[in-house]
């Protein structure tokens, strides 16, 4: 069940009738999605295997290497000699959102500041055909050896993996380009079924993660350089850890805003955004809720 708090919230910043969709989503079964690793193989030969195992699927058109699965569960994948060698990565469509429109280049000093399990901070070294200098922040320790076994089962031999807060990364670091994925309530990502929901999703987590983001985006723009870009994720479609956190940051006139536009985004199941030139996703039976915002340092 749904927490009556957040059903409240939803339809005082959505509307009734949004509301209303977006339980619908929180109540799908999300059908099983992944990335190409083409640090390992390419998109031609996934697809041969998937025909082969008499595995239907349906593409993006917003990333060459995504897949949907349509016609199997995801043991059935995780089967597959290419899951098990790393040549694909499981991964949720919403989540691979974030790299895209960070948009990192080769040669270039990367963060990604909360990276654990690490299925975006493989995507970057992908995208950068393991050309540019990566530094992956877990600080917890058991998160962080998943992080890493995922870093080399993907064959991302360009990050090098920081276990520490990444609140607490010394200000004499310097990065072209940072991810920050920051840990959120997760309220794009509720399963309505899920008869525990009410214990762990709280008020309680909603503000302790506004706290967080708060801090580990401050500490982000202290470390980015200027004229470079930074992502803001989240996987929350809650005003107040997306938008509010953005616009306050946006005072501060340290950095601007950057319009989010790309191939494809007009596929996307999307919500109505308080700031302009973000993005904001419906979960539904194959996208997450997710947010995001690209910032460039004054």
């Amino acid at each position: 069940m749904v927490p009556d708090f957040l059903i409240d919230m939803l339809e005082k910043q959505y509307g009734k009738d949004l509301k209303d969709r977006i339980i619908v989503g929180f109540g799908k079964n999300r059908k099983v999605s992944f990335r190409v690793n083409t640090l390992k193989t390419n998109v031609e030969n996934v697809i041969k295997i998937l025909s082969e195992n008499n595995i239907s699927y349906k593409k993006v058109l917003w990333c060459d290497e995504a897949f949907i699965i349509e016609n199997v569960k995801e043991d059935e994948i995780r089967n597959l000699d290419i899951y098990k060698n790393g040549e694909i990565y499981m991964q949720s469509l919403s989540s691979m959102l974030p790299p895209i429109i960070l948009n990192p280049k080769e040669n270039m000093d990367i963060l990604d500041m909360t990276a654990a399990p690490g299925g975006k901070t493989t995507q970057i070294a992908t995208i950068c055909n393991n050309n540019s200098r990566i530094t992956a922040v877990e600080m917890n320790k058991i998160r962080s050896q998943k992080l890493k076994y995922n870093i080399e089962k993907q064959g991302a031999s360009s990050v090098y993996v920081m276990e520490q807060d990444a609140r607490k990364i010394d200000d004499f670091f310097s990065f072209d380009s940072i991810l920050l994925d920051a840990p959120c309530s997760g309220s794009g990502t509720i399963n309505s079924n899920d008869l525990k929901l009410e214990k762990f999703f709280t008020k309680n987590l909603i503000e302790k993660s506004k706290k967080t983001q708060r801090e580990l985006l401050n500490k982000a723009i202290k470390i980015l350089k200027k004229g470079s870009t930074m992502v803001y994720s989240t996987c929350s479609i809650l005003q107040e850890e997306n938008e509010n956190i953005i616009n306050d940051i946006l005072k501060t006139k340290k950095v601007e805003l950057e319009e989010i536009n790309f191939k494809g985004i007009e596929e996307l199941p999307r919500l109505p955004e308080k700031i302009k030139g973000t993005l904001l996703v419906m979960p539904d039976e194959e996208y997450e809720g997710f947010f995001v915002a690209k910032l460039k340092k004054l």
